[in-house]
């Protein structure tokens, strides 16, 4: 922004030496620069505050890495990359045969064992039997049915589903490879549907006039020449530079910490993004002005700077 009013500013200088046709001299040179310095020092210090400005702002999603409850090998892969699904549509499959034959090796089992049960039942009451031959004859009949719900469930995990409304992107997952059961070893990513919502980071000189419901506009380096109005949905209360875990280390003073920026969530609200939200990919980069009541008159400054900054990303982003 400051190289747009500079370069503005001199813009500006050489029309009036050139129409007027000034001359180049001790006392209009230094009359332009310090006329610039003033002018310009002046403006940028109540635009930046009232209406602050961020050329950091990024759409931000959320994803989940899909991990199978069961290993086995794959034995189809019916999700198609970047393509639209609902909540509940198949991903892959696993092999379920070795599950099946888990489960009537079970039922098989607890039949015998239901069995063996009644007849220690019959005994007990007859007083042939211990309580004791009748009590390991139950424990042994429930723990069978205990281990069929274990085998049902895992029988149940062979067909992988989406977990919401999204797609997976990047699936290189195909059939015959061996699906394993590792929270470090994802087999998709699975991308979760969301509305349009980007975060911008501003300097925490802003922070007394960024407040939730603001009024903001973004320009999208995807989307060179148009500026969308959008609004605060957020601003966060806390920042990622004063984050404590629980640990054997004392708090200490580091100089190459950076200060940390204030996290601010926007919702773009203009109606005209429409045409555009299913073209731009998620994780989006942009810049985010903020408007505020104080010194209006110098939004329109900031307006302007930020639909030149938004021409600019047809040839290079000033960022």
């Amino acid at each position: 922004m400051e190289m747009l009013m500079l370069l503005t500013y001199a813009g500006l200088c050489i029309a009036v030496f050139k129409i007027f046709k000034l001359p180049l001299n001790k006392w209009t040179v230094p009359t332009a620069v310090l006329g610039g310095v003033v002018l310009i020092s002046t403006i940028m210090f109540v635009m930046n505050y009232n209406h602050p400005y961020s050329e950091y702002s990024r759409e931000y999603f959320i994803t989940t890495p899909i991990v199978p409850n069961v290993s086995g090998q794959v034995l189809t892969v019916d999700a198609k990359p970047n393509q639209p699904l609902k909540a509940g549509d198949l991903l892959f499959t696993i092999d379920p045969t070795p599950f099946e034959a888990k489960i009537e090796s079970l039922q098989a089992r607890i039949e015998a064992a239901k069995e063996e049960y009644d007849r220690q039942k019959n005994l007990f009451a007859r007083k042939v039997s211990s309580a004791r031959d009748l009590d390991r004859a139950e424990s042994h009949f429930e723990d069978l049915q205990g281990q069929l719900h274990k085998a049902e469930f895992d029988l149940k995990n062979t067909r992988i589903v989406a977990p919401t409304d999204g797609f997976v992107t990047q699936n290189f997952l195909r059939p015959g490879m061996r699906a394993v059961s590792a929270p470090l070893r994802p087999l998709m990513v699975f991308v979760h549907t969301q509305d349009a919502y980007m975060t911008a980071f501003f300097r925490q000189n802003a922070m007394q006039r960024l407040a939730r419901g603001g009024e903001a506009e973004i320009a999208l380096d995807g989307i060179p020449g148009k500026v969308f109005r959008a609004e605060i949905v957020q601003v966060n209360p806390v920042m990622q530079e004063g984050q404590l875990q629980a640990s054997g280390n004392l708090m200490t003073y580091n100089p190459q910490q950076p200060p940390g920026r204030i996290a601010v969530v926007l919702k773009v609200t203009d109606p005209d993004f429409a045409p555009y939200a299913d073209q731009l990919p998620l994780g989006a980069f942009g810049q985010v002005a903020v408007y505020t009541e104080h010194a209006h008159h110098f939004a329109v400054i900031r307006k302007i700077l930020l639909r030149m900054a938004a021409w600019m990303n047809y040839i290079y982003p000033l960022h």
